[in-house]
């Protein structure tokens, strides 16, 4: 279990550097990350991939960590996301708006490498922040 807390510790360093390959260097070389936002990610090279697009379109892409829950191979770690829509997603421009949601990551881990990685995001939150969807206040 120690050796999952450190690469967290690692994990979390690389993504206040938002450092796109060594973020994807905690991946197994066939991990597969599977996200609302982007295509589904397998290997290495793809993942690296997709943290290069996501910091292209949200630049300065910000991640609290709660500590992971680890249970045997599985971790599952919640987190908040601060970001500034930019670059273009999912085919909508750049709206500059800063968006804040929640999120959990479920992950299943191969020794002290990340085999496969779900993120659950509040997508429709996301949307309605950038301007996408329309919401009401709740009563």
């Amino acid at each position: 279990m120690s050796d999952i807390r450190a690469l967290f510790d690692r994990r979390t360093d690389a993504w206040e550097r938002r450092d796109a390959a060594r973020l994807a260097a905690a991946y197994a070389e066939d991990g597969v990350v599977i996200s609302p936002m982007f295509p589904r990610a397998e290997g290495r090279a793809s993942i690296e991939k997709s943290f290069v697009s996501l910091f292209r379109v949200f630049p300065d892409w910000t991640v609290t960590f709660e500590k992971p829950c680890v249970d045997g191979d599985r971790v599952m770690q919640p987190c908040h996301i601060k970001a500034t829509h930019v670059g273009e997603f999912m085919g909508i421009p750049g709206s500059g708006k800063r968006v804040e949601f929640d999120c959990v990551l479920v992950m299943e881990m191969r020794g002290d490498l990340i085999a496969k990685e779900r993120r659950i995001y509040d997508f429709t939150g996301l949307l309605i922040q950038i301007g996408v969807l329309r919401g009401k206040p709740a009563i």
